[in-house]
């Protein structure tokens, strides 16, 4: 039992909090997805908890553009929480500024908050004031979630 418990305390990372690190902004796929530079290599960063347009859905190109104009070639800090089934880092991304890149898409009406992946529940607040002030997407009175889209239009 003894070598047991040893066995799994050995096995415990060392540091169980999130890894950050910055790094230079070389790619913007969408709204949601960009590409750093991690270890040398080119990294493809989710940005966690919101969920931009499909490249196929209206305001695609406004959120991609959004997010190039705020980011491309500036460094930012990523916080890594997870990894997805693409392999990309799933992370926080904070702009030179401090402000937040997944706050100012919902700011901007650009990108819901993803309910499936969601942890901070205040973001819910930055998407319904965009929504209550038709910014955005949010014009679109029929505007259709990219899980919903992606739902409708398997690939």
């Amino acid at each position: 039992m003894k070598k047991l418990l040893f066995l799994i305390i050995l096995l415990l990372p060392l540091n169980t909090l999130p890894c950050s690190f910055d790094s230079k902004v070389i790619g913007v796929s969408d709204g949601d997805t960009i590409t750093v530079i991690f270890k040398e290599h080119p990294q493809k960063i989710r940005i966690h908890q919101i969920d931009a347009p499909e490249k196929e859905q209206p305001f695609s190109n406004k959120a991609k553009q959004f997010v190039s104009n705020l980011i491309f070639g500036k460094f930012v800090n990523v916080e890594i929480e997870d990894v997805d089934k693409y392999g990309r880092i799933v992370g926080e991304v904070t702009l030179p500024d401090g402000r937040k890149l997944h706050e100012e898409l919902l700011k901007s009406g650009l990108a819901w908050v993803y309910d499936q992946y969601v942890t901070d529940k205040n973001l819910y607040e930055l998407q319904d004031k965009a929504k209550s002030e038709k910014i955005g997407l949010w014009a679109d009175k029929h505007a259709l979630s990219p899980w919903e889209f992606r739902k409708a239009n398997p690939h």
